[in-house]
């Protein structure tokens, strides 16, 4: 079976690092958040109680903004200099096109039986979505929590009720990510037919080639023409690999789905 390779190692590891980092932020967040709950005091004690937990988010939210600056240098150093402006504008770059609106449109239209399977290349629009929604999830959660991090010594410099509202946005940007990344990311990569149970692409690094030319023709077409079809395909992963992968994903995703879970039915004793 041939396979085509769609994410370096680079890319997965930067992953994997961020989908790590992202799950420990959500459950020291929450911890902090519903401390005054059984389920909140009990996360909070994952970490040794409250104050242990608030240190640990701190510390971990400094190495993300940190990864995120490696991220940044890492795309600047991939950057076609010699072919720039184009290079950062083709059909491999994550910039938003006009093309992606249309599409757009189209997969919506196709989702009710009214048009044809859109012609995608090799990102899809809900793809730069997500990438550029993470980018500026972390800016928010990284500027925020920075004037978080000493606030006393942000008082210096800013009123305590623009804190308070710091305070709010910060949670409020935690709770939207928290939901676009446990419902709506994990339903596309994971739950949709053709991905069913599990879709290991961004572990293994490659995806079945009959499967890339039914979701993005365009890509494989373009490959093609352009002779490099052949060289992007590699082999199956190991057995033992893609087991490793399955145990390893579902245990996430059980995580997630239990914070979401569990922080939506105590949201009323966390208001009330």
């Amino acid at each position: 079976m041939k396979r085509i390779k769609r994410f370096t190692p680079a890319q997965r590891l930067f992953h994997l690092i961020l989908m790590l980092s992202f799950v420990f932020q959500s459950v020291s967040g929450l911890a902090r958040m519903y401390v005054g709950t059984e389920w909140g005091l009990f996360l909070a004690n994952l970490f040794g109680g409250f104050q242990e937990a608030l240190i640990l988010h701190k510390w971990v939210g400094l190495f993300m903004l940190a990864g995120f600056g490696v991220h940044l240098l890492y795309i600047l150093i991939k950057i076609d200099w010699r072919r720039f402006p184009k290079s950062v504008y083709g059909p491999d770059s994550l910039l938003p096109r006009l093309e992606d609106a249309s599409q757009a449109l189209q997969h919506a239209k196709w989702m009710v039986g009214m048009s044809e399977w859109p012609r995608f290349d090799r990102w899809g629009y809900w793809e730069k979505f997500d990438y550029w929604a993470v980018s500026w999830g972390i800016c928010v959660l990284g500027g925020t929590g920075l004037l978080l991090y000493l606030p006393v010594y942000s008082s210096l410099y800013i009123p305590g009720w623009v804190l308070n509202i710091v305070l709010w946005v910060h949670r409020i940007e935690a709770i939207l990510a928290m939901a676009h990344v446990f419902i709506i990311h994990l339903f596309i990569g994971h739950l949709r037919r053709h991905n069913f149970p599990m879709d290991l692409v961004m572990f293994e690094g490659s995806v079945d080639l009959e499967k890339v030319r039914h979701e993005r023709p365009d890509w494989v077409d373009r490959l093609e023409k352009e002779g490099k079809l052949q060289e992007a395909t590699v082999d199956n992963s190991p057995v033992s690999f893609r087991i490793a992968c399955y145990i390893f994903g579902f245990v996430m995703i059980g995580g997630c789905l239990y914070l979401l879970v569990n922080g939506l039915s105590n949201a009323r004793e966390l208001f009330g």
